[in-house]
């Protein structure tokens, strides 16, 4: 019972601290060891292996991810100091109008991360991008943050059918399922979240402009428009987007030649090429930005008088996101190792609901208390979907039903997703985790339970 409490307080103290704008490195350490105290594990061992080494350990993911945020972060800077986001966002407010700015950065998000982009590489590439089209819609930062966070993080991460994403690769090599798996709940779902989530986000914008609500730059994004120079100069946008497509065809090569089927991995150059690329989810992507980089540098002169300091300060930029983002993640670490996790994990299986509702349950909870989408479907896949199968769900409804109902309490303030991003824009959990939660967490939640209701009449 005092575990059970002390996981529950632990996460909710983590919750309150971090919207309260507490040092999240703190707030992890002091809920780690609160947790730990209360389920009998020595405080040493949770902070000296669970937090940093665990598989949900804070190291365990920095270094995963180092290489990956410190590409991403150096690959944006260059394209917000050569005025290439400049560039390609002034055409597009000059195609679409500032008025549809929020449908823009969603479907932009969406494109990229149903192309195979990691999400992070997504954040990092909109950023520079949003400044100018922020700045040109006189659109409130919090809600290019929330927008942003729907196209990459909502419907194409969980719900989308044939979506590459890591959830989609767990729950279909754990159940024996394909991509595809659920094909019109998916569809179903992403329609409900797309509807829901930019009826939200028009709404907030017309009540925005009724209070005089508009863009105000911060020091980092003052920063960033001073290094890309004078509004204007900057490249045609049809050679700005090639930095971009050079990411985008990198990264989606592998997928392609595999589709083909004209390429097996391992045997020619090509295959192992592609057999390189499946191997390595994380270097692959990384190594595309940074060709893109070296593709932007070469193409734009006015990155070649400061390469190296442009260098060093998009490495400085990808420090913070990475290392708050692996707090909260080695919190997580240690809560997955305690006696009251698996007590918890045991008591939703043995509530009285419907198997679909208990399914819900399960993923919410583990998904809640790990603040992962991916990490609590990964447990859940390991520790409790056999049982889900030996009720008679069939894999395919519980491979989308889990999937769509991991991204929604994941995304509570402690997630580290959230955390990154708004580490990234330069924004508070005050500022915008209001509009966060109800396009992450609150209408993925309806989408979910719509989902189990059709499939329960």
């Amino acid at each position: 019972m005092l575990g059970n409490l002390g996981l529950l307080v632990g996460l909710a103290l983590l919750i309150f601290m971090a919207l309260r704008g507490v040092n999240i490195f703190i707030a992890a350490l002091l809920c780690s060891i609160l947790v730990a105290l209360t389920n009998g594990v020595a405080v040493p061992r949770a902070l000296l292996e669970h937090f940093p080494f665990g598989p949900l350990g804070a190291f365990t993911f920095a270094g995963k991810f180092f290489v990956l945020f410190l590409c991403g972060a150096v690959f944006g800077k260059v394209m917000a100091a050569s005025q290439a986001a400049d560039s390609i966002a002034q055409a597009i407010t000059r195609g679409l109008g500032t008025q549809r700015t929020l449908w823009v950065a969603m479907l932009v998000c969406a494109v990229l991360t149903y192309g195979g982009v990691v999400v992070f590489v997504v954040i990092f590439t909109m950023y520079p991008l949003g400044i100018t089209l922020m700045r040109e819609a006189n659109l409130p930062k919090r809600l290019f943050c929330a927008a942003t966070a729907l196209g990459a993080g909502t419907f194409t991460m969980t719900a989308l059918p044939g979506s590459p994403s890591i959830h989609n690769v767990i729950a279909a090599s754990a159940l024996g399922t394909d991509l595809f798996a659920g094909t019109w709940i998916g569809l179903f779902a992403s329609l409900v979240m797309i509807v829901l989530g930019m009826a939200y986000l028009q709404r907030e914008w017309r009540l925005a402009r009724e209070r005089g609500e508009g863009f105000e730059a911060n020091a980092q994004d003052e920063r960033m428009q001073q290094l890309a120079g004078a509004p204007g100069s900057g490249p045609h946008w049809g050679l700005a987007l090639v930095p971009i497509v050079v990411v985008l065809g990198i990264i989606l090569l592998p997928r392609l030649l595999a589709l083909s089927g004209a390429v097996i991995p391992g045997e020619g150059s090509l295959g192992g090429l592609l057999a390189f690329s499946q191997a390595q989810p994380i270097l692959w992507p990384s190594l595309a930005l940074v060709i893109a980089t070296g593709v932007a540098v070469l193409m734009f002169p006015a990155l070649r008088r400061n390469t190296v300091g442009l260098l060093g300060q998009g490495a400085d930029d990808s420090i913070m996101p990475l290392l708050n983002t692996a707090a909260v993640i080695g919190f997580g670490g240690v809560v997955t190792q305690t006696a009251g996790f698996a007590q918890f994990a045991q008591w939703i299986l043995a509530v009285d609901l419907p198997p679909l509702l208990s399914v819900f349950a399960s993923v919410s909870v583990v998904s809640g208390i790990v603040g992962s989408s991916s990490g609590g479907l990964q447990i859940f896949m390991q520790t409790l979907a056999p049982r889900y199968l030996e009720m008679g769900i069939e894999p395919e409804v519980l491979h989308r039903i889990a999937n769509i109902t991991a991204g929604g309490l994941d995304s509570l303030p402690h997630c580290g997703a959230v955390i990154a991003m708004l580490m990234i824009m330069g924004l508070t959990h005050k500022q915008a985790y209001k509009d966060i939660f109800v396009i992450t967490v609150l209408i993925p939640v309806i989408a979910a339970l719509l989902c189990i209701a059709l499939l329960s009449v």
